[in-house]
């Protein structure tokens, strides 16, 4: 209980903190996504599973182009096969210019601290997925909803983009049954080294 409530005094302290400070980056984020791609919104909201099951909206800063989504009936048979796999693409052909910058330095997640305000995310955690993903941890399921989703996790910060899918999930599994204050300062330290050396982010 305790480490909960301090957990979320801090998520509130250190999100509203930093969207005060980042205010600028935001506005010159907004106005370089709608440069390049005029036609498609600067943000975007991405259903997830959250904590018990709960259906939240992620949001980002749009990286890909306007219509991303009819795009993918013209990837190739290996694009699909990668995609419905790894629910990703490495080389995805949808990504703006500007949306490759933004997820390569992980600007593209800044939205995300509205969500963390919102109670939707939490600074450290599982990262959110979607729910065709929830089914792959079978009879641990429940275990890894029993917690908030978060902007950054352990899974994030070992390997991310590097790692399978079933090594992404023993991962996020591990913080869930060890989550502490200290494993969560270790997480949030090594992101900030990960986001400036670029590591992991597609």
């Amino acid at each position: 209980m305790a480490y909960s409530i301090l957990k979320r005094l801090f998520d509130l302290f250190l999100s509203i903190f930093s969207v005060c400070i980042l205010s600028p980056v935001f506005l010159i984020l907004i106005i370089i996504v709608k440069l390049d791609d005029p036609k498609g919104k600067v943000f975007f909201a991405h259903k997830r599973v959250g904590k018990n099951g709960k259906e939240i909206k992620i949001y980002k800063f749009r990286s890909m182009v306007h219509n991303a989504e009819e795009l993918i009936e013209k990837f190739t048979d290996e694009q699909k096969k990668e995609y419905y796999t790894y629910f990703k693409l490495e080389n995805d052909p949808r990504i703006t210019k500007v949306g490759k910058f933004l997820r390569k330095t992980s600007l593209d997640e800044l939205p995300q601290l509205i969500n963390i305000i919102k109670g939707d995310l939490s600074i450290v955690g599982p990262r959110p997925v979607i729910e065709k993903e929830i089914e792959l941890y079978g009879d641990k399921k429940d275990l890894f909803l029993s917690v908030q989703p978060g902007l950054t996790g352990y899974w994030a910060v070992n390997g991310r983009s590097t790692t399978d899918y079933n090594e992404r999930m023993q991962l996020e599994l591990y913080y869930v049954e060890h989550r502490c204050i200290s494993l969560d300062l270790q997480i949030i330290f090594k992101t900030f080294g990960a986001v400036l050396k670029g590591e992991g982010a597609t």
